[in-house]
């Protein structure tokens, strides 16, 4: 690498964080990581094989191209395309094994036809939407029609029926469950009651799994905790698997009155002694945290001053007086005694953890560590 400004993923993390989860249910329950959008920006190949490895028989992800990219990298274990099923992804989908989602009759009719001319048995899963608003069937005259549907599908069995919460995240204050989940989870019931009692079922993600065990059902899936970021409240060990560093490549003194970067949104207050560090919001680092975040610099924090740049953003060390040129920034991660999480960039950023990993472009390599 020319420029020192890259992303390492401990992958003993995301086995770590796996089977804390995975000890945390009944045998009986499966555990379905899910590693869409590159595994949460972690690099869903590798996340993938390390998984496999472990054990996992189900992997979920948004896109079939996706689940053909597993494919082609050699993971042999179930793959749930947790979009809606359209007609032109079809005949990729059965051709590559690919577990798809349904919720209406025609979306059904599509790979019982395509499955047909291929000689093979699509496996489908159903989608309830019992209060997302997103996909998913809403009434029960829609899973009737459904179900009479899958009843007569000659090459499409289904092997699972779930749903998704809006709000499961949100706890209440003595962390259990919040009402609109439970409501959700009793209407879930309902429209399933509708299909085979026998069709396993999913419903819960990373925060129904650490509230909920009447939700586990026959598996549960695992999102945003798998990469070290539980969403609600937990004494579990999960351990953040990515680190993000770059470099400061320059340090100047400023005067009191100076302005510092575009738009001139910061002004000295007092002579300044400021680094610029080679990363910006090209490298998927938020542009709406210029004046509000920090960088971790020989271990002691440096704020942003000044508007993020596309590739450099300006920090103040004038109390790091041992700050060098070359000296490593930590934008996510540990250094010494200190850390800064994805949790924190996205309280700068006013946004969510999950934005702020995905958000890392691809021209900032991964190092994968104990592969």
């Amino acid at each position: 690498m020319l420029r020192h400004n890259y992303v390492t993923v401990d992958l003993a993390a995301i086995r770590n964080n796996y089977h804390v989860l995975r000890e945390r249910v009944p045998a009986a329950v499966r555990v379905m990581p899910v590693i869409k959008a590159d595994a949460y920006g972690h690099g869903m190949l590798q996340v993938a094989k390390t998984l496999q490895a472990e054990g996992v028989e189900y992997f979920a992800v948004a896109l079939v191209e996706e689940g053909i990219a597993l494919r082609e990298a050699g993971i042999t274990a179930r793959i749930l395309i947790l979009g809606a099923t359209m007609k032109a992804a079809v005949s990729d989908a059965v051709a590559n094994d690919l577990t798809q989602t349904v919720f209406s009759e025609e979306m059904l009719s599509w790979i019982d036809r395509e499955a047909a001319l291929q000689h093979k048995t699509a496996r489908v899963h159903i989608k309830l939407d019992t209060g997302m608003n997103r996909i998913g069937l809403r009434t029960k005259e829609e899973a009737t029609r459904l179900s009479k549907a899958i009843a007569a599908a000659e090459h499409v069995k289904v092997t699972g029926i779930y749903t998704h919460f809006a709000a499961a995240d949100e706890p209440m204050e003595d962390g259990s469950l919040n009402a609109y989940s439970r409501q959700q989870l009793e209407r879930f019931k309902e429209l399933r009651s509708c299909f085979d009692e026998a069709i396993p079922a999913h419903v819960a993600n990373s925060a129904m799994s650490l509230l909920a065990p009447e939700a586990y059902f026959s598996m549960i899936r695992e999102g945003i905790s798998l990469y070290g970021y539980p969403p609600v409240k937990t004494d579990l060990s999960f351990a953040p698997a990515l680190r993000w560093v770059s470099e400061v490549v320059h340090i100047k003194n400023v005067k009191a009155g100076e302005t510092i970067g575009y738009g001139r949104s910061f002004t000295a207050e007092r002579d300044m002694r400021i680094a610029t560090v080679a990363v910006g919001y090209g490298d998927g680092y938020h542009r709406a945290i210029s004046n509000r975040g920090e960088m971790l610099i020989c271990g002691k924090r440096a704020p942003i001053v000044g508007r993020v740049c596309m590739d450099q953003t300006m920090v103040d060390v004038t109390y790091i007086p041992e700050a060098a040129i070359g000296e490593e920034a930590v934008l996510i991660g540990s250094q010494q005694n200190d850390t800064i999480t994805a949790e924190e960039v996205a309280l700068w950023a006013d946004t969510i953890s999950y934005e702020v990993l995905l958000g890392i472009t691809a021209r900032v390599p991964r190092l994968y560590l104990n592969a």
